[in-house]
């Protein structure tokens, strides 16, 4: 009798020290929903958390079975869980159910209800879904129980861009792809891909082959900031037309619109290079070697330059369903069309509205940098990089903007003061704070002006970005900081809250292998060489 009762006391301290474990475990694994960009509203619920495990499926509505597919693959990549994909709803079973809702109102809102039954993400599109998917995945990160709450979000801007520039160097499809899934981490829905530029034109023309056999190589780089050293070596790259299809598709699939520019009039040395008969003098002409601005820039006042503009264009539309295609339009000099006697009383003006045109008459809308705004069509969009106040002028004349100015977007600027012990020699100074104050639509604008601000876009110009580790470097945490900008309503941001949620995200840049630059976490860096 006394062993019986011995024993009975000791199983029953062994389930209770079992149930205190796993108490403990789940209390050390719950999942934080304050996540990177911040949802517009979380409301904790009453009642027993959520927990997952290889009982639980998911399940998808209609159109939306993609998406199950990413949020299958992001669970595993989060928890090792392997959940199934069911067909439909079985009684005792418990799903995370997919689905398209009326009371979404958003296109791009979602609607995340969590309860100790099962979980429900409801968008007002796939999109809206799938956004719905990332804030789950980003907290799932932090364990495998979640606590009751409903979590009702949409995104403050319609544009939310990340662009990335492949003239000056060349990326692998790839890489483009890795990049592209860290737009989708962000909930960024806008790739702005430069894919032409006086350093290199990197995509396949049917109609001009010599834009790759001779435009997409230079034979040779200039060393370090445009210094009077070159290093001979040739270097080259391009998309073919079914690599470009693939990657437009890849995005497509995580509801990210390609954007692709074409710059025009200016930028255009590497097209001269191919077809010197562009050009003003007729050359001659070579792939540019160094940085900055060349006076080499198209012939306005030639017919055939058009029909070349229009066939680029024709091919650049097949391959890119966006309706929006960049032109850029920034830094064209005037010199070689005050001396030709073809571009006589042309300016840049006659340039852009031939191309408008063209375009509007094949149901797109043009998009350029700021330059264009003067004497540009009143549909034109605007692309404002020389500081907010062109787009601010552009937004109050009726255009849509997109906001990506130097002193808050450019990541290939510096993210500390000091560069010493920092992989590009590119100047300018835009630490993590700097980008997550800016503001693309402040109250100052009048209100009819801030409804043509479309949102907020940060550029990678790959001058001195020479590899994909630095790539990342330069992107990460500032792309995170921009997230925010772009989704979440300014009277939620809080920087020093920021910090704590990019903290935990970090550990996602580390799980998918991204470089990220450190400084925010000292204790993370690299000792400085004298300490090796």
């Amino acid at each position: 009798m006394k062993i019986t009762t011995y024993f009975f006391k000791v199983m029953v301290l062994l389930a209770l020290f079992t149930i205190h474990c796993s108490l403990f475990t789940q209390a050390g694994n719950l999942a934080n929903y304050e996540v990177v960009p911040l949802p517009q509203h979380i409301d904790l619920q009453k009642g027993e958390p959520f927990v997952l495990s290889n009982q639980v499926q998911i399940l998808a509505g209609e159109g939306l079975q993609r998406e199950a597919l990413f949020l299958q693959q992001y669970i595993k990549e989060m928890s090792d869980l392997d959940l199934a994909i069911a067909d439909k709803r079985q009684k005792k079973a418990t799903y995370i159910t997919l689905s398209l809702s009326p009371k979404v109102k958003e296109a791009e809102g979602y609607i995340l209800t969590v309860s100790q039954k099962g979980i429900r993400i409801e968008g007002g599109s796939a999109a809206g879904v799938f956004y719905g998917i990332q804030t789950l995945r980003k907290a799932v990160k932090e364990g495998a129980v979640l606590p009751a709450a409903i979590i009702s979000d949409a995104p403050r801007f319609v544009w939310r861009g990340m662009h990335l520039d492949c003239s000056r160097h060349f990326f692998s499809t790839d890489f483009v792809k890795k990049f592209i899934d860290l737009l989708a981490l962000h909930n960024m829905n806008r790739f702005h891909w430069h894919l032409t530029d006086d350093q290199g034109w990197r995509i396949e023309m049917k109609k001009w082959p010599k834009l790759i056999a001779v435009g997409s190589q230079r034979t040779g780089t200039i060393i370090g900031t445009n210094s009077d050293i070159d290093d001979g070596i040739p270097y080259g790259g391009y998309y073919t037309q079914e690599e470009v299809r693939e990657i437009v598709a890849y995005a497509a699939a995580r509801h990210i619109t390609i954007i692709p520019e074409i710059d025009m009039p200016g930028h255009m040395l590497a097209a001269l290079a191919s077809y010197p008969e562009l050009g003003c003098t007729g050359g001659s002409y070579q792939v540019g070697h160094y940085w900055g601005i060349y006076k080499d820039v198209l012939c306005i006042g030639n017919e055939r330059v058009y029909q070349f503009i229009e066939d680029v264009l024709t091919e650049i539309m097949d391959l890119f369903p966006s309706e929006v295609i960049h032109i850029g339009g920034d830094e064209a000099p005037t010199d070689k069309w005050i001396q030709c006697p073809k571009c006589q009383g042309l300016g840049q003006h006659h340039f852009t509205k031939r191309v408008f045109d063209f375009l509007t008459s094949k149901g797109r809308r043009a998009l350029g940098w700021d330059e264009i705004l003067d004497g540009s069509p009143e549909d034109a969009m605007i692309m404002s990089w020389r500081g907010t106040e062109p787009g601010a002028k552009a937004a109050e004349t009726g255009h849509d903007v997109v906001m990506s100015p130097t002193t808050f977007c450019y990541f290939d600027y510096q993210q500390v003061e000091d560069p010493l012990f920092e992989p590009s020699r590119c100047g300018g100074f835009i630490p993590v704070e700097k980008v997550y104050s800016l503001d693309p639509a402040p109250d100052s604008l009048s209100v009819t002006a801030r409804q043509h601000i479309l949102g907020a876009q940060a550029n990678l110009w790959t001058e001195y970005i020479t590899n994909e580790a630095m790539l990342e470097y330069q992107a990460l945490p500032r792309m995170s900081a921009l997230s925010e900008v772009q989704w979440t309503q300014p009277e939620r941001k809080d920087y020093e809250a920021f910090k704590e949620r990019l903290t935990r995200l970090t550990a996602l840049f580390e799980l998918y292998r991204y470089q990220y630059a450190k400084h925010l976490w000292p204790d993370r860096q690299i000792p400085s060489r004298w300490q090796f």
